[in-house]
């Protein structure tokens, strides 16, 4: 009498076994297998004990022509043997077994199941030959065929997978010709011959050459390999053909050079066409670029009429505004970007730092209230950002008035690692200085020092903290000490070097110190402000002033206008020295530098 196992069918079998890697990938290589004798192969009872487990009742589809074949004892053990040792890392002698068998039986799901191990080895030989037998078995299978052609373009046998292409796009119905074309394409991309798959590609074309999608095709793959004078004129020609095609237009955009020269064909196109949703996003990104801000918060305004919820329109709004300095905008944007997240809470984009923004607009506008919920609603997941969070939050108790609170509000955080522990320091002083209590600050830094010594952020926080009390020469030592540590630290060497240009001593070690900075980092308008000051106290007002102005332009600072201010002034040019103390004073009546710099020249605005 037979065992129940025995008659198991083929076809369960292999329904249970088998794991199909994704279609045209490579799948990882498999982890180095133990030596034999350390993985003692399983006996043939807990072999067909295991077999009579997996097999999966399923009959396959009667679409499917497949032979009847019954599992005997030995080619179930011999199936099972090599899904064990396949999973164990070995790959060859399961390969072997399951070719064997699939030309024995002329199954062809053992010649995939083959091709798959193959394909996760990374044995491109071995995984052609399996695709072929598979393809032999199976000849009405798609599947096969579409394994078959994208195993040989990586092996760059390009021949039998170039009539199998014409073959394609010969019985394409016309309206899904285009798809075809771009599906060959992106198969050809995989070949190692460029030149090759370029070459064959333009053959197969040919004689779709009015088509606009061949002539879009043609440009992508020739930019691609790097023929850019021959993607711009297939480029050129599928514009030609279909001058309202968005992915002609867009195609051209891409192979054409200048920044300029693109902007201006998708401005002309979308005046033709101005419901072009993807070159309307595509000219706005290019603004970005361009610095055009403005003219780019217009294409993302027109871009969320058509969809008011679409998410990266409302983030890009949101950024743009803040970059325009239009606070009010910004918070609508980013506002309603998270309200969209919440109502889709299988979008996968994280708000956190979108909230971090949208509580540091809320502060900037005096609600702290608001300010702490947006900071509340950062998910503990995302640890980094909430824990900036926190920090974040134990300011803005402090800048409620309530220092004892936002104290304990920092002990209370579990912070085991050394890099937070010194941001707490960090917090902890800065909301101590906010609230005028110079003394406990420079305390509490004192004390962050001694436990983290060697901590290039306290050391520098600190050395700030110390000038601000007047203690220059712990100052200067611990400037100093984060150079040691850090020698591309920028900021030590402008700010030891602008402490010696405000005080007015060692200019000409202030000069070096601030010149080493601006070396580093070239476009840091705070360094050039430096640059200028040092140059002012040289007595080089027109170096002076063109450093000055430089920074100016690229940071819209009080301070920095206070400075530029007082170059103009000792230059003759009052009513300009004036009005920027004015604008300075408008924007931050309480600063220091603007009341010492006024109170010096006896100055009343």
């Amino acid at each position: 009498m037979k065992n129940a196992f025995v008659i198991v069918t083929l076809s369960g079998l292999l329904s249970a076994c088998a794991v199909a890697p994704t279609p045209h990938t490579e799948a990882p290589a498999p982890a180095p297998a133990p030596a034999i004798a350390d993985a003692p192969m399983p006996s043939a009872a807990e072999v067909l004990a295991e077999g009579e487990r997996a097999a999966a009742p399923d009959e396959p589809s009667p679409d499917l022509k497949l032979p009847k074949v019954v599992l005997t004892r030995d080619m179930l053990y011999k199936l099972m043997k090599a899904e064990f040792e396949f999973r164990g890392g070995v790959w060859q002698a399961p390969y072997m077994t399951l070719m064997g068998l699939a030309q024995q039986t002329r199954d062809p799901r053992l010649a995939q199941r083959a091709a798959e191990m193959a394909q996760a080895a990374q044995q491109g030989k071995e995984s052609l030959a399996a695709i072929r037998l598979w393809r032999e078995l199976a000849p009405d299978s798609d599947e096969a065929t579409q394994y078959y052609i994208a195993a040989a373009v990586m092996a760059d046998d390009l021949g039998e997978a170039g009539q199998l292409f014409a073959a394609r796009l010969r019985d394409a119905p016309p309206a899904n010709r285009g798809l075809v074309m771009y599906q060959i394409q992106q198969l050809l991309t995989r070949a190692r011959d460029k030149a090759a798959a370029g070459a064959l590609l333009e053959r197969l074309l040919a004689p779709y050459s009015t088509m606009s999608e061949a002539r879009v095709v043609l440009a992508q793959s020739a930019y691609t390999r790097g023929a850019n004078d021959v993607a711009l004129g297939h480029a050129q020609e599928a514009l030609r053909i279909k001058p309202d095609s968005e992915i002609a237009v867009l195609t051209l955009a891409q192979v054409s050079g200048e920044q300029a020269d693109v902007a201006a064909l998708l401005a002309k196109f979308l005046a033709a066409n101005p419901g072009a949703r993807e070159v309307r996003a595509a000219h706005a990104r290019i603004l970005v670029t361009q610095k055009q801000y403005e003219a780019a918060r217009k294409q993302f305004v027109a871009l969320l009429k058509e969809q008011p919820d679409n998410p990266a329109t409302l983030y890009a709004l949101g950024i743009l505004s803040m970059q325009l300095n239009d606070p009010a905008s910004a918070e609508t944007y980013l506002a309603s970007f998270v309200a969209l997240l919440d109502k889709n809470p299988s979008d996968e984009r994280d708000p956190a730092k979108v909230l971090m923004m949208l509580s540091q607009l809320a502060d900037e506008r005096g609600d702290i209230p608001a300010a702490r919920a947006w900071l509340e609603k950062v998910d503990q997941e995302d640890a980094p950002t909430w824990f900036a969070a926190q920090l974040r939050t134990a300011q803005l108790i402090g800048k409620q008035g309530d220092l004892a609170g936002a104290r304990a509000f920092l002990s209370d955080l579990k912070t085991e690692e050394p890099a937070q522990q010194v941001q707490v320091v960090l917090v902890q002083s800065q909301i101590l200085r906010d609230a005028g209590k110079l003394e406990e600050a420079y305390t509490a830094m004192e004390q962050g020092v001694a436990r983290f010594p060697d901590n290039p952020d306290l050391l520098y926080d600190f050395a700030l903290l110390a000038e601000k009390m007047g203690k220059v020469e712990v100052m200067e030592k611990n400037l100093r000490q984060v150079m040691q540590l850090a020698p591309d630290n920028h900021h030590a060497y402008n700010a030891l070097g602008y402490s010696l240009a405000e005080r007015n001593v060692r200019l000409d070690e202030a000069l070096a110190l601030i010149d080493k900075a601006l070396k580093m980092a070239p476009a840091d308008p705070f360094i050039m402000d430096s640059m200028g000051w040092v140059q002012y106290r040289l007595g080089n007002l027109n170096e002076a002033e063109a450093h000055l102005r430089r920074a100016y332009a690229l940071r819209n600072d009080v301070e920095i206008a206070v400075h530029l201010g007082e170059v103009l002034w000792h230059k003759g040019q009052k009513s300009d020295a004036q009005q920027l103390w004015r604008e300075a004073r408008a924007k931050d009546p309480k600063n220091d530098t603007l009341k010492s710099t006024l109170a010096r020249l006896q100055l009343k605005l």
